[in-house]
C-alpha cells in the first residue's frame, strides 16, 4: 500500500491551487478500511485564508465515512523534506495514533519516512480529554 500512497501524493501534486507561492502540495490519507483519500492545497489572495493538503485529505476521508488515518503520504517539489506544518501534525493526530507513518516524498518518489510521535512529540490528543 505505502508504493500506491505514494504514487497517489505525486499523482494529485499538479493539482493544487497554488498561484501566489508556487508551492504545490499533494496528500494521500489511507483510511482504516484500506480506501485512499486525496488532498492538495489550496491558496486564497486573502492569504492567509487557504487550507493545506492533508486538511483537505483528511476532509475528503471524513466526507467519505472514514474516522482514522493509517497512513499518509505527503508530497511536495524541493530540495527539503516537505513535511507536515505544524497546524497539519495536530490536525492529524486528531485521527492518528502517534505511530502513524507519514510518508515524505518529492514528485520523483518517497524520501523519508516519520512517525507521527517524532514530528509531534508528547502530543495532546483526544486520549487526552477521555
Amino acid at each position: 500500500m505505502t508504493d500506491a500512497l505514494v504514487k497517489a501524493a505525486i499523482d494529485i501534486l499538479p493539482k493544487a491551487y497554488a498561484p501566489y507561492s508556487q508551492f504545490q502540495v499533494g496528500a494521500a490519507i489511507q483510511d482504516e478500511e484500506g480506501r485512499i483519500h486525496l488532498g492538495v492545497n489550496v491558496e486564497n489572495a486573502a492569504y492567509p485564508v487557504g487550507s493545506c493538503a492533508e486538511a483537505g485529505a483528511i476532509a475528503a476521508m471524513i466526507a467519505a465515512g472514514g474516522k482514522q488515518i493509517a497512513c499518509i503520504a505527503v508530497a511536495g517539489r524541493g530540495a527539503e523534506l516537505c513535511t507536515p506544518c505544524g497546524g497539519c501534525r495536530q490536525r492529524l493526530r486528531e485521527f492518528a495514533a502517534p505511530d502513524m507513518e507519514i510518508l515524505v516524498c518529492d514528485d520523483k518518489g518517497l524520501r523519508k519516512i516519520f512517525t507521527l510521535e517524532t514530528l509531534l512529540p508528547h502530543s495532546f490528543g483526544p486520549n487526552n480529554l477521555d
